[in-house]
């Protein structure tokens, strides 16, 4: 029973120091923390990434795109072999990312992380960032667009309200005629 309660608070204590390494750029000592066989899930990629090379390589052309990027972990929770962190990062646009060229345009997004730890390394990770913000904050997906889609949502909402409103106006006319 111990065992289950040490085990959350050394992973949180294992992410933190990941993150601490990548927050001061050594990427080196951040790829440290990952095992051999480190598995890669981002949102809406239809396929895993495999490897610690694989990881370095994407988290340094993300520090190239946003070179003065700064992470605050702002919640972290585990449970038996898996954390959980929220974190938010802030940073100017000044590289190419996903290629679109440098807008000099700040950036304030959050990503939601899960994280497998396995034998003291991080095992796998589950990203997903909110990629729609960041590419409207750099201006590669037009704010009027997210607007637009944002309204759409709420249109479904409001059609579907003034359905069951009206669906009950008709219930209670129907039944005071009735009776």
């Amino acid at each position: 029973m111990l065992a289950s309660t040490i085990a959350p608070q050394e992973n949180i204590a294992l992410m933190r120091n990941a993150f601490a390494a990548l927050s001061r750029r050594d990427f080196a000592a951040a790829a440290g923390f990952l095992s051999p066989d480190f598995i890669i899930n981002l949102a809406g990629v239809p396929y895993q990434m495999r490897g610690p090379r694989i990881w370095r390589k994407n988290t340094e052309t993300f520090f190239n795109a946003f070179p003065d990027i700064q992470i605050e972990t702002q919640d972290m929770f585990a449970a038996d072999d898996k954390v959980a962190v929220r974190v938010r990062f802030t940073g100017t646009h000044t590289g190419e990312f996903l290629g679109n060229q440098p807008s000099q345009k700040r950036v304030d997004y959050q990503s939601y992380e899960l994280y497998r730890i396995a034998d003291g390394k991080i095992a796998e990770e589950w990203i997903c960032s909110d990629m729609l913000t960041i590419l409207t904050q750099i201006g590669a997906f037009p704010a009027r667009h997210l607007l637009l889609m944002w309204l759409a949502g709420y249109r479904v909402w409001f059609a579907a309200g003034l359905g069951l409103l009206a669906g009950a106006i008709s219930t209670l006319m129907l039944s005071s005629i009735v009776t």
